[in-house]
């Protein structure tokens, strides 16, 4: 485990999402509100007043969170197209998954990119929504160089240089998940604990906390062999780390997004890498709370037990399971 708890910039502001992004979701088939599930256990367990899950293991028909940013970013795109087009994507399983249902959803193809670390069940999960799927020999980061290659419209949540829009639309898509919890809690969190991959998600986040005058502090989790985002943190600048096989296959990701860098180094509040073992640990705990989270899912618990002693007094934390039990 590796911690980096330091000062951000607590000057630094940054404009909402758009309002509308929530009246789209909300006229989307199968649209709810996931829970905001109270573990009382876990609570006294860390000596926290209060700490809820946000449970992701039900979204629009998926069992991860993705769908919203995928949907909004594929609503996006379509607008201005005429006739059937080719969605294209790399993933490490959820996000390919989502773009996949989208793209059927709306009568177009999609085109898949995964590297040879996915699961195989998580590969036949996408051409379940009848996507064309490619195994790379490579990792995640080869992946998206070869999705951003092939015919068709790139829709990656890895911001580039020179391809920005669409990853900023998937971003705007997960403001929905924030503004759920705005509805279902009853305080301000003093801790919201976020899964982090490429950063996307928690540019959303950050967006949602830092465009208001807010105590709520934020912290990022990844596995140890992926902390992309921490070594980032660590260095002042992007940085891109060598990645290895991991439990938590969504956040496997070598190089953080660079329209999410700014966001991540101005509004986190900490970041931490965890085990595989430490977030086994976690999944095992949660499930035997009803909530059946996924590792990376349970990646924020892991988090949250590893730099307990550094935070003082919290009454009310917040962790964002991303994805169901697999």
């Amino acid at each position: 485990m590796v911690l980096m708890k330091f000062s951000r910039p607590t000057a630094w502001k940054c404009p909402p999402a758009p309002a509308n992004v929530r009246d789209f979701h909300a006229r989307l088939p199968g649209y709810a509100p996931t829970p905001l599930t109270e573990v009382p256990a876990l609570a006294t367990e860390l000596g926290v007043g209060r700490l809820f899950v946000k449970d992701e293991s039900f979204r629009l028909g998926l069992p991860a969170f993705k769908g919203l940013g995928a949907s909004w970013a594929v609503h996006q795109v379509l607008k201005d197209q005429i006739g059937q087009v080719t969605l294209t994507s790399a993933t490490d399983g959820n996000h390919g998954r989502a773009v996949a249902r989208m793209a059927r959803t709306f009568n177009h193809k999609a085109h898949i990119f995964v590297p040879r670390t996915v699961p195989e069940h998580a590969v036949e999960a996408i051409r379940g929504e009848h996507a064309e799927v490619t195994i790379v020999d490579g990792t995640y980061d080869d992946a998206v160089a070869m999705a951003a290659k092939a015919d068709g419209i790139l829709v990656q949540d890895m911001g580039l240089p020179g391809y920005e829009e669409i990853p900023a639309w998937i971003v705007e898509g997960y403001s929905t998940l924030c503004a759920e919890i705005d509805e279902q809690l009853e305080e301000q969190p003093d801790l919201v604990v976020i899964p982090v991959g490429v950063g996307s998600f928690a540019q959303a986040v950050i967006t949602h906390y830092r465009s208001r005058d807010t105590r709520t502090e934020l912290m990022s989790v990844e596995p140890d062999t992926a902390a992309c985002v921490l070594e980032s943190l660590k260095a002042g600048e992007l940085r891109t780390v060598p990645t290895g096989d991991t439990i938590m296959a969504g956040l496997n990701c070598g190089t953080p997004s660079s329209t999410s860098w700014p966001f991540l180094l101005n509004g986190l509040d900490a970041a931490v890498s965890i085990s595989d073992a430490e977030c086994a640990r976690a999944v095992k705990d949660l499930h035997a709370n009803n909530v059946h989270s996924g590792p990376c899912g349970a990646a924020p618990l892991a988090g949250l037990r590893a730099i307990r002693n550094e935070f003082d007094d919290l009454n009310t934390v917040v962790l964002i399971s991303t994805e169901g039990s697999r």
